[in-house]
C-alpha cells in the first residue's frame, strides 16, 4: 500500500482534500493510504475546525501549528515541522493543493528530500508576480513531479514555462467534486433563517486578499462600494480575520455598522455547507477570491470580482464572472447590479471540460499507474 501524504494548511485547500481523501475510501483503499497534514496555516476555529466537520474530513495524522506570521517566517516554519514527518512516514507521493504558502513549503521539502511531489490545480497564472499566490504557484509548479491541471488554459500555460508533456496532467477542478458532494446537504442549510434572510433577495461580499484590504485606501473604496449595494439589497459580508483586524485598524466598522447602513450583515466566517447555501441562493456575489470565481459559474450565480486579473479566466469568457478592477468606480458597479437585478446578468454560459465531478477517480488514476 502506496502512502499519499496529503496536505492542507488554508480554508481553501480543506475543500480540495475532502474529495481525494472520499475517493481513497471509497474505490482505492487497498492502493494508497493516505496520511494527512495540517499545516495550521489558518487556525481560527471558524477557518478551519468547521469545515474539517462540514467537510466530514477526518482528523490530521499531523498538525504544525505553525500560525500567522510573515511570509517568509511561515514558509520557514512548515518546512522545518514538515520534513521530519516526511523523514519518518517516506510517503510514496507528497501531494499539495492551490497556491497558499503551504503549498510551496511541503513542495520544496518534498523535492530536497527526492520524494515525488503532486501539485493540484497546477498551472493557474494571474500573471501579477506582485500576489504571493502566483509566486506559490510558479515555483510549486516547476518543483513537481505530477501537474494536475484544471482546463486548457492552465496547460498552455506550463507548456509555455517549459514544463514537459508527460508531467501534465488535465484531470478537472477538484472543488467541482467538493461542490456536488455538497449541494444537497447545502439545501438543508438553516443560515438563511438564523439571517433572516430566507424570504428576501441578497447579495454576497467577500474580501480578503492583502492588496485590497492591507491598503487603507483601497478597503475604504471597496466598503463604500458595498454601502451603495446595500442600499439596492441587503448584503452579507462573512468577514476574514485579517479583514477584521483592518477594518478595525482603519476605523471601518463604525461605517458598516452604523443604524443608516443596517442592510450590511457582518458576520463571522461560517462552514463551508453553510457559506454554500450562501451563494446559491444570492442574487449575486462581489469577491477578490480565487475559488468564488469558480463556484459562482458552476451555481450559475452572477460575480463580481475586485482584481485586476484572474487565474480562472475561463470563468470569464465561458462562466458568470466580471473582472471589474482593484477600484472600479461605484456607478459602474451600481448600474452593473442593476441590470443584474433586472435579469440582465451573464445568462450564456458554460461549463469547462472535465468538470463533472469526477477529478479525483482522474487523479488516483495517474498516481495508481505512475506510482507503480
Amino acid at each position: 500500500m502506496r502512502k499519499l501524504m496529503l496536505v492542507v494548511g488554508a480554508r481553501p485547500n480543506f475543500m480540495k482534500v475532502g474529495p481525494l481523501i472520499r475517493a481513497i475510501e471509497k474505490d482505492y483503499k487497498k492502493i494508497f493510504r493516505p496520511i494527512l497534514v495540517h499545516t495550521g496555516q489558518h487556525y481560527d476555529p471558524e477557518m478551519s475546525d468547521a469545515f474539517f466537520r462540514d467537510l466530514q474530513i477526518p482528523k490530521p495524522d499531523y498538525n504544525l501549528d505553525v500560525g500567522s506570521a510573515t511570509h517568509g517566517v511561515q514558509t520557514a516554519r512548515i518546512m522545518e515541522r514538515f520534513e521530519p514527518i516526511c523523514e519518518k512516514e517516506s510517503p510514496a507521493c507528497i501531494v499539495v493543493f492551490g497556491d497558499v504558502n503551504s503549498t510551496l513549503a511541503c513542495a520544496l521539502v518534498g523535492a530536497k528530500n527526492h520524494l515525488k511531489v503532486a501539485h493540484v490545480e497546477a498551472g493557474l497564472r494571474s500573471f501579477d508576480r506582485a500576489m504571493p499566490e502566483e509566486i506559490n504557484r510558479v515555483v510549486t509548479d516547476v518543483l513537481s513531479d505530477f501537474l494536475f491541471a484544471t482546463d486548457t488554459v492552465a496547460v498552455d500555460n506550463l507548456k509555455r514555462e517549459g514544463i514537459e508533456d508527460d508531467r501534465i496532467f488535465r484531470v478537472g477542478d477538484i472543488m467541482v467534486d467538493a461542490l456536488f458532494w455538497g449541494k444537497e446537504k447545502a439545501s438543508r442549510s438553516g443560515i438563511l433563517e438564523r439571517l433572516n434572510l430566507a424570504t428576501r433577495s441578497y447579495a454576497v461580499a467577500t474580501l480578503h486578499r492583502a492588496g485590497n484590504v492591507d491598503d487603507r485606501d483601497v478597503l475604504t473604496h471597496l466598503i463604500g462600494i458595498i454601502l451603495r449595494i446595500s442600499r439596492r439589497l441587503p448584503v452579507v459580508f462573512p468577514v476574514h480575520p485579517r479583514t477584521e483586524a483592518r477594518l478595525k485598524e482603519f476605523q471601518l466598522l463604525d461605517t458598516l455598522t452604523g443604524k443608516e447602513n443596517n442592510d450590511v450583515h457582518l458576520i463571522k466566517p461560517v462552514g463551508y455547507i453553510d457559506f454554500l447555501k450562501l451563494i446559491m441562493d444570492s442574487r449575486f456575489v462581489l469577491t477578490d477570491s480565487g475559488g468564488l470565481q469558480k463556484e459562482t459559474t458552476l451555481l450559475g450565480v452572477d460575480c463580481l470580482t475586485v482584481r485586476e486579473t484572474t487565474e480562472w479566466p475561463l470563468t470569464v469568457s465561458q462562466g458568470t464572472n466580471v473582472l471589474l478592477g482593484k477600484t472600479p468606480e461605484p456607478e459602474t458597479v451600481v448600474n452593473l447590479v442593476d441590470r443584474m437585478l433586472s435579469g440582465e446578468g451573464k445568462k450564456d454560459y458554460t461549463l469547462p471540460e472535465l468538470w463533472d465531478g469526477r477529478t479525483s477517480e482522474r487523479i488516483l488514476n495517474v498516481l495508481r499507474e505512475r506510482l507503480a
